[in-house]
């Protein structure tokens, strides 16, 4: 049967990366089932249980699960109806010699536990580098743009100036936590490790004829092979699904972020001022020839709200465990966990796409100042004439009045704002008049944004970024395969 006769989920086919998706693929996951056994194996002889040294070289060889041993393995699943057994079985065919050694004193959750951690673990270590290249990318466009007055929006109407530059560290900063949070939970993350069917370790403690210190030794073991700092304390059949929502927690966020991002810069082409890059060949619409959609924003945007609605699930199947354990937490777990991490993936690579690409249209950002800046001059202009000795009152009811009138020349008619030229023309303003064009300077409006982006590019930003030099001295811009 072909692949096109089966459903396949778009993150794998259009979106992630094959690094992640070779994260979460059966291979990756049976294979490193297999690893697992063979550190159970190598720990439990180095701590004085009989394993036939043939067993472990036989193990060590086939750690790999070929095609040919999944097709074993599917076989035995069909008649155990337990993927774990069938896969022990699987790999004593592949190492006879190991076949009364594989498993020994484990639960299944001893392979499919650890391995989630280890995929979790391998997974953080994936997107951290590809979130700093984002806010990398941000960063190098802030302190670009940090000088360029924009017109600033509150409620989506025209407020206070800012810079382009200023507004793209908005986005850095959030990225920036996203960035913080998940690298906590990337250094907080244990192990399973070997603890037994509940948790008690009584497997364990009658194979070491009742040395605990051994247990502690087993662990610590099998901790150093996989790459953990250490095991979690306590255990049930599981390692607690508390973890995979903290997880959740950090990662899932990023769907937030990049929604609000997205939705800006989605906002910024609508209005001329921005727009994400657009390919020489690219058609924005079937119809409409002439469009330029913001499509890789669009699919950013679906993705995020995705990924950020993921931890409801996470929340449910860790407040649904039962004493030890129950099995409903199994089959969500296959799909979220990895789902999780592909959509962060695929998120990122787009968004580096983007944010590396960012197109800004100067003119077009002036010709907004312009209709916008004479009514943000006019307190200015109300302290000239009250330099002058004009009543303060008597100002502000002049100015009233006439930006009443040119507002209504840009609502109603459709014209541009005319309100310095009625001030130009207006006699009770004429102590002032040499004065009006050097109070529209769009850089008087503009605070200390220059200054701000300054501080925080070179500063928290910079530091952040510094654990990550050596990939993003490397790293290219994502491309997008389709």
């Amino acid at each position: 049967m072909s692949s096109n006769d089966k459903y396949q989920t778009p993150l794998s086919t259009r979106y992630a990366s094959q690094e992640m998706m070779t994260i979460f693929s059966a291979r990756e996951r049976a294979s490193t089932w297999r690893q697992l056994w063979v550190w159970l194996a190598e720990a439990e002889k180095e701590l004085g249980l009989k394993i036939p040294d043939d067993a472990i070289t036989q193990m060590r060889e086939h750690v790999v699960v070929t095609d040919a041993a999944f097709v074993v393995a599917r076989d035995y699943e069909e008649k155990f109806r337990h993927d774990v057994m069938a896969h022990v079985h699987a790999f004593g065919e592949d190492a006879p010699a190991a076949a009364g050694s594989i498993h020994l004193g484990a639960t299944s959750c001893y392979v499919t536990d650890n391995a989630d951690l280890i995929f979790q673990q391998r997974a953080l270590d994936l997107i951290l580098p590809k979130l700093a290249k984002v806010i990398q990318n941000l960063q190098t466009f802030a302190m670009e743009y940090k000088d360029m007055p924009v017109l600033g929006f509150t409620h989506y109407q025209p407020a206070q100036l800012i810079t382009v530059g200023k507004r793209a560290t908005q986005w850095i900063q959030e990225l920036m936590m996203d960035l913080e949070d998940i690298e906590t939970v990337r250094a907080g993350l244990k192990f399973r490790g070997a603890q037994g069917t509940t948790g008690s370790q009584a497997t364990f403690l009658e194979l070491f004829e009742g040395d605990a210190d051994k247990i502690k030794q087993l662990n610590a073991i099998l901790c150093k092979k996989a790459g953990f700092p250490s095991a979690y304390p306590i255990s049930t059949q599981t390692y607690s699904r508390k973890v995979d929502l903290r997880v959740a927690n950090a990662v899932c966020a990023l769907g937030a972020t990049a929604q609000r991002i997205c939705s800006d810069i989605r906002h910024l082409a609508n209005l001329k001022e921005m727009e994400e890059p657009f390919e020489k060949s690219q058609i924005g619409s079937s119809a409409m020839a002439y469009k330029r959609n913001p499509m890789r924003c669009e699919r950013i945007t679906a993705l995020g709200r995705k990924l950020a609605r993921l931890p409801a699930n996470f929340t449910a199947t860790f407040e649904g465990q039962w004493f030890e354990r129950t099995l409903d937490d199994s089959a969500i777990r296959r799909m979220d966990i990895p789902e999780m991490f592909l959509l962060a993936d695929s998120i990122l690579l787009a968004m580096d796409n983007v944010t590396n690409g960012l197109v800004v249209y100067p003119n077009v950002i002036r010709s907004r100042l312009n209709q916008e800046l004479p009514f943000m001059a006019t307190e200015s202009i109300l302290m000239k004439l009250a330099a002058h000795g004009v009543s303060r009152q008597d100002a502000h009811e002049e100015i009233r009045v006439l930006s009443h009138e040119a507002s209504a020349v840009v609502k109603q008619q459709g014209g541009t704002n005319d309100l310095l030229a009625r001030i130009k023309a207006t006699e009770f303003f004429k102590p002032v008049w040499n004065d009006l064009d050097n109070l529209l300077d769009p850089a008087l409006f503009i605070g200390n944004c220059p200054k701000i982006v300054e501080d925080f590019c070179n500063g928290e930003v910079a530091e952040s970024l510094e654990k990550y030099k050596d990939f993003l001295s490397k790293s290219q811009t994502a491309k997008l395969s389709i």
